[in-house]
């Protein structure tokens, strides 16, 4: 081999390696993808059973019951639908209701949403982009305007 094949072969086998690495990269990071939905998006959704997914929304007043162990059911809501959501694990120090809420996780096969992380908001004054973003389009929240 000259010393321009042997360079033209590692160049191609770099590329190659490049491209093989981008591929398996794109390729997890599809499978991985998880979607943020409002309960009032469900309907129009086309969801196939245990896709995962996110939930956002607030967390309906009257409606937090605390099981055995660390099992907790609540609804989020839209103020134009609401979904009933299991939990087992800890909650998020500042979870409480009419806060705003991500869930992430999967519808099981009683029509219940199975979470399996919560997200609350962290201040006063913060609430998830995503839901915030949701909530105004719908004219539900209103941001606070305070100095």
């Amino acid at each position: 081999m000259t010393r321009k094949q042997k360079r033209l072969s590692v160049i191609l086998g770099g590329l190659a390696f490049l491209g093989a690495a981008m591929g398996l990269t794109l390729y997890a990071l599809g499978q991985k993808a998880s979607y943020f939905y409002m309960p009032a998006d469900l309907a129009a959704a086309n969801l196939e059973p245990g896709q995962r997914i996110r939930l956002g929304g607030l967390v309906e007043d009257g409606t937090v019951e605390r099981g055995k162990g660390a099992t907790v059911k609540f609804a989020v809501t839209d103020h134009q639908k609401s979904v009933e959501v299991t939990y087992t694990g800890v909650l998020p120090d500042l979870f409480r209701e009419g806060q705003g809420v991500i869930t992430e996780g999967s519808f099981g096969s009683d029509g219940v949403f199975d979470a399996d992380s919560v997200l609350a908001k962290h201040d006063e004054r913060y609430m998830p982009k995503e839901v915030a973003d949701g909530l105004k389009a719908k004219g539900v929240w209103v941001e606070s305007k305070s100095d």
